[in-house]
């Protein structure tokens, strides 16, 4: 990396701060994470980090800059462009990046997903799903999902309200939705749910596999691996069955996907697109869901506001996705010089977009650390930019809006009942317990 070696002392964060962002462990504290971001933004937002065990990576902490670097995907790879695999797209420390290449001959491409892709290639295999995902086409599903809604709310009024919203709720509600529309069996859920957990939790103590020594330097590379497989073992049996019996579901159109030469596409590719939308599709929604009603509870009069008008629920669902923001980062690394923020960038300089920290800029958002939703515009990156924003998009917000729609008017008062905790990652997360009394009318 050139231009680290030669960089000026003040392009250096302070240990602390880059500690704060970098490692998983910082993302437990919310309060001092957002601190750090801030710090970022107003002292060095484009500033570099140095973590032992870590490649030197920019952070960056400012909207404009994120998307900037995220419109310019032929100078700023996702994976390695022509040199697939040669770079992650998710941070992980240097043990565990040699772990992957160590087993996937040297390339630390291992899932054929969007995440891992570039143009041109990554247009092609968007290709393979993006009319489903096209809001005219999601609006058939709108009754599926609410009465799936709807199911969920009416098991959570059998309770005493007395709950761990997130565990109890919150996660529970989107993975349904999500395997509903695969067609994948309600048995099914629970192994499903597990892997999704093990899956963004690989820094996460409560979230560690069994058959992965945990403490040591590549334990999350390990259990990412071992999760992935685990993955594929389960969707090859459905990948399979459409390939015999299509059924014209979204399984059905991602496994019958046929490459420019007529061919089916290779069998990771059906994978990598299932593992995406079982995981990121069900983690961000929950999360969001999450957040959005822990600011219902901070917020008094927000809850009766929004039961008197339900016309503002998409307002809640978009502020909820900028105060959650739970997909935190994604790595990019500059293929060609440039220049950004008066920084002379180099090939090989390693970027961290901090997707959390650009939806809390002041030069964007009017007072950025309030919840606010009548908030307008709402120009969040909580999807990403540019061709690598999240296909789910219309689809999370479809889910979103259906099941605040239909929970919002059974409660009376959304009350913390205990300290909240968050998951232990830098990469897909937010709130992990969420203990809460509910009051229903």
């Amino acid at each position: 990396m050139t231009s680290t070696a030669q960089s000026p002392a003040d392009l250096i964060i302070p240990d602390d701060v880059a500690q704060q962002i970098v490692l998983p462990e910082g993302h437990r504290d919310d309060g001092r994470l957002f601190e750090a971001y801030r710090w970022l933004r107003e002292n060095n937002p484009l500033g570099l980090a140095r973590v032992d065990g870590y490649d030197p990576t920019y952070l960056v902490s400012k909207h404009a800059d994120i998307m900037e670097i995220e419109r310019q995907p032929q100078i700023f790879t996702s994976a390695g462009g022509e040199e697939k695999g040669k770079f992650n797209p998710i941070l992980a420390n240097q043990a565990g990046d040699e772990f992957t290449k160590s087993i996937n001959n040297g390339s630390l491409r291992v899932l054929e997903t969007l995440t891992y892709l570039d143009p041109p290639e990554h247009t092609v295999v968007k290709d393979i799903a993006a009319d489903w995902f096209r809001p005219n086409n999601l609006k058939q599903w709108e009754d599926t999902i609410r009465t799936l809604a709807r199911e969920s709310v009416d098991r959570l009024l059998t309770t005493d309200g007395r709950i761990d919203f997130v565990k109890d709720f919150a996660l529970q509600y989107p993975l349904h939705v999500i395997m509903s529309l695969f067609g994948v069996p309600e048995s099914d859920e629970p192994r499903m749910m597990a892997l999704t957990q093990e899956f963004f939790g690989t820094a996460d103590p409560d979230a560690a596999r069994d058959d992965v020594e945990p403490l040591t330097p590549d334990a999350a590379a390990k259990q990412w691996v071992a999760t992935i497989q685990d993955f594929y073992a389960y969707f090859d049996e459905l990948l399979m069955s459409r390939r015999a019996n299509p059924t014209g579901d979204l399984a059905s159109i991602i496994s019958t996907a046929k490459d420019p030469d007529g061919e089916y596409f290779a069998k990771e590719v059906a994978y990598g697109y299932f593992i995406a939308i079982a995981t990121a599709g069900h983690d961000t929604t929950s999360s969001t869901m999450a957040g959005g009603i822990h600011a219902i509870s901070q917020n008094p009069g927000l809850l009766g506001r929004l039961q008197g008008d339900l016309s503002l629920v998409p307002n809640l669902v978009n502020e909820s996705l900028r105060w959650a923001s739970p997909v935190k980062h994604f790595m990019r690394t500059a293929v060609e010089p440039y220049e950004l923020r008066g920084r002379s960038i180099q090939p090989g300089d390693r970027f961290m977009l901090l997707y959390q920290s650009g939806n809390r800029d002041a030069d964007v958002f009017d007072e950025p650390d309030v919840f606010n939703i009548d908030r307008r515009p709402n120009r969040h990156i909580a999807f990403g930019y540019g061709p690598h924003m999240c296909i789910g998009q219309h689809l999370a917000k479809i889910e979103l809006r259906i099941m605040f729609e239909t929970l919002l008017p059974h409660l009376t008062n959304v009350q913390l009942a205990g300290d909240t905790k968050f998951i232990q990652t830098n990469f897909v997360g937010g709130l992990k317990n969420m203990p809460v009394e509910l009051a229903f009318a």
